[in-house]
């Protein structure tokens, strides 16, 4: 039950002996169907709404696409791979009034079952199959050999095979090669919500924009101030990724990592409270609720935070050092 789970203890019959319609063809849904057809998992249609912009990609790369209605008729399982906040309007016009009994329901994130977005019958499967990292990630580490961590959950069994599907799905699209574990829909929403606003993303970007604002302040250029705060942030996150944090500081200046142990405890005192806010926030259901009405709008709310961002003095100064960065590679510059 622990895990993990590895490709070679993996049968991917279970999936292989389904029809599967993929319902998305954006980072995740292309990724995830290159990766089963790759793994054998071949019956497999990808359903799009008419019109889609992502209808001739997905026929470009040899799949049969359908209308959302007409691929949910015909499939023993559906994956979810749209966003999360579209996944209750789906369910209700296009999944719940066409699915035949006994179809099973895989979704990529825990958000839709945790917040209590969608309630399939009492006949359904309902999985939850999520590799850990972008949608593009899934079949760029696929096509280099390797694969992301994976996490399986079920929400319901009414197959008994319902943890099968979901370790046989993770396993084709690559999370075998890295390993396979379980988990609950409850933690890989928070996980995911709390890890990508309060640190990779919300928290990333908000230090990087504060540490410019600041250098610059100071009298620093804006171009070294970017660089510094921004355009290194790569180095540290392939260090990280290779090594762990210890072994990070380990490869960095000792200036580097004396000042870094002095201000990573007022920092963490300061965002704490914050970090506490968010928590509270994800699992009292409010941001969910928040992000489903913003959806509704038409994401209003989040173009006007675009919006805000847009033309902040750092994103100048980014596309100068990326622009100089890449005539540098084309030879274009000496």
């Amino acid at each position: 039950m622990s895990g993990p789970f590895y490709e070679a203890e993996i049968d991917l019959g279970p999936l292989k002996t389904r029809r599967l319609a993929l319902i998305g063809y954006g980072n995740h849904g292309r990724s995830h169907a290159l990766n089963l057809r790759d793994m054998g998992v071949d019956n497999i249609v990808i359903a799009l709404r008419d019109g889609s912009p992502s209808r001739p990609k997905a026929q470009a790369d040899g799949f049969t696409v359908e209308s959302l209605d007409q691929a949910v008729a015909g499939a023993d399982l559906v994956a979810l791979l749209a966003a999360d906040e579209a996944h209750k309007q789906i369910w209700d016009d296009h999944i719940a009034p066409n699915r035949p009994d006994g179809q099973g329901l895989i979704v990529c994130h825990g958000f839709s079952i945790d917040y209590d977005m969608l309630d399939p019958p009492s006949d359904c499967d309902v999985m939850l199959a999520a590799a850990k990292g972008p949608g593009g990630a899934v079949r760029a580490s696929f096509e280099k050999g390797g694969g992301l961590v994976g996490f399986w959950a079920v929400h319901r069994d009414a197959s008994g095979e319902a943890a099968a599907i979901a370790k046989a799905y993770l396993a084709a699209i690559g999370c075998g090669r890295a390993g396979i574990y379980p988990t609950s829909f409850k933690e890989e929403a928070l996980a995911d919500i709390l890890g990508e606003q309060a640190v990779l993303v919300g928290g990333m970007c908000a230090l990087a924009r504060e540490g410019f604002e600041q250098l610059v302040a100071a009298g620093i250029s804006e171009r070294m101030a970017y660089i510094d705060t921004v355009h290194e942030l790569k180095y540290i996150a392939d260090l990280i990724h290779e090594r762990g944090i210890h072994g990070m500081y380990a490869a960095i200046s000792d200036t580097a990592e004396f000042g870094a142990h002095e201000v990573e405890g007022p920092i963490r005192d300061a965002v704490r409270p914050v970090f506490q806010a968010i928590v509270k926030d994800v699992t009292a259901g409010d941001f969910a609720r928040r992000w489903v009405a913003d959806y509704d709008q038409q994401r209003a709310g989040l173009h006007r935070m675009r919006a805000a961002v847009k033309d902040h003095p750092l994103e100048a100064a980014g596309l100068q050092v990326r622009g100089a960065v890449a005539r540098r590679k084309d030879g274009s510059a000496t």
